[in-house]
């Protein structure tokens, strides 16, 4: 155990007690989203995106932008990705002397946004921040990427850089994770998300935003019709890879989007007037085996509990993200805990993975599931391209009523 981990709140009672110097969260909202190359969003660059949901959040919290110390973006692939998102800002309204910074760390990049700006307010240096995350996979796709001849003759080092796709099939290959396992998890997802979506669920947690003259404010990612047949007719999609059991039904999907959140020390926002939804507690990155990248949730999700003097069963909604169902499903079962609490609402295999906003859009999902359910306690968690995975907590301080007031 680290120093600073050592001297950290321990214990659920610990986590719910309120102090003047937390880290809370005033605003967590995300945009909808859009299949990649096909969908809403396909046309909208990052900039353009981020320029949006800047502008709906100040419109919608009437926040001083000229308040915001300091703004944090994760996001993985488009070019230049720090010219960029200040130029978003800036033609947002925020004054030019708010920084802003920009964080890849794959999958986990938007979690890595929130940390990021929460420890510069623990830290002192900062007392009001902003925590992004955004991708545009339709123009920005993952890139190939490409390492000297001496790099690659390590093994793990070669097998680091492989696509996702692949590491999906050596852990269902290595860890027997079956396609008619990996077609369950999935159709689980899908029922899900698509019965969040007709009654509404996903509307508290998005933030219509204005784009060439539309709203957009409903996802076009979610399927309706899955079902287990139709998931069961699906071909592999890596066919010359493991066992070929990844298909387009039971793999996340790649798409489009941004999710936002507030940060400030509760004393700043009791000050203030905001609304406190919720509070951060903390976040680990762990490092697994490169070709079984995806069963990382496995040591992330143990160690941030730990961390913190938590049991499995204090968590009362985790948000595990859905890279594949194959190392999915490994980790629901390695962990042994319920889907009762997991993903309620369907994650990345029905609702799309664009990589940077994945971190920020589960702890905004997260966060409103707990309002509606009055439960306190969340656990994100997700796997991270080359071999590593993320996890954070969370406690919600929001009732369904407040909110909706």
């Amino acid at each position: 155990m680290t120093r600073a981990a050592s001297t950290q709140a321990r214990g659920k009672a610990a986590l719910l007690q309120k102090n003047p110097d937390d880290v809370v969260i005033t605003f967590a909202k995300r945009t909808a989203m859009g299949r990649a190359k096909k969908g809403q969003l396909k046309d909208t660059p990052v900039d353009e995106l981020l320029h949006a949901l800047f502008k709906a959040t100040l419109e919608k919290t009437r926040l001083d932008p000229s308040k915001v110390d300091d703004i944090c973006v994760g996001t993985c692939h488009p070019p230049s990705p720090l010219y960029v998102s200040r130029a978003a800002a800036l033609a947002a309204g925020f004054p030019d002397k708010v920084p802003i910074s920009t964080i890849n760390r794959l999958c986990s990049s938007g979690l890595m946004a929130i940390r990021s700006i929460a420890h510069d307010i623990q830290s002192g240096e900062i007392e009001l921040g902003l925590a992004v995350g955004v991708e545009s996979m339709s123009l920005n796709p993952r890139p190939t990427p490409v390492v000297t001849e001496a790099v690659s003759a390590n093994a793990q080092a070669h097998d680091c850089i492989q696509p996702m796709g692949w590491t999906s099939e050596m852990v269902a290959q290595t860890y027997k994770v079956s396609r008619k396992k990996q077609d369950e998890y999935a159709l689980i997802s899908h029922t899900r998300a698509s019965e969040a979506s007709s009654k509404g669920i996903f509307a508290e947690e998005i933030l219509p935003i204005a784009l060439r003259g539309s709203t957009i404010s409903i996802d076009d990612t979610i399927r309706p019709s899955v079902s287990s047949d139709s998931l069961a007719s699906l071909k592999p999609v890596f066919p010359d890879w493991g066992d070929a059991s990844t298909t387009a039904g039971n793999a996340s999907g790649v798409g489009d989007g941004a999710a936002l959140c507030i940060l400030t020390t509760r004393e700043r926002a009791e000050k203030e007037g905001m609304e406190v939804l919720g509070k951060w507690v903390g976040s680990v990155v762990v490092g697994v085996e490169p070709r079984y990248m995806g069963i990382s949730p496995v040591a992330a999700i143990p160690k941030v509990l730990g961390q913190y003097g938590l049991g499995k069963e204090d968590v009362d909604v985790y948000e595990i993200n859905e890279a594949f169902a194959s190392q999915f499903a490994y980790c629901v079962e390695e962990l042994g805990i319920s889907m009762d609490k997991i993903n309620p609402n369907g994650s990345s295999i029905a609702l799309t993975h664009p990589l940077g906003m994945t971190g920020v859009r589960q702890v905004v999902t997260g966060l409103a599931e707990l309002r509606r359910r009055n439960q306190q306690i969340l656990c994100t968690s997700m796997c991270i391209g080359s071999g590593m995975g993320g996890a954070g907590l969370f406690v919600n301080e929001a009732s369904s009523l407040k909110a909706a007031l």
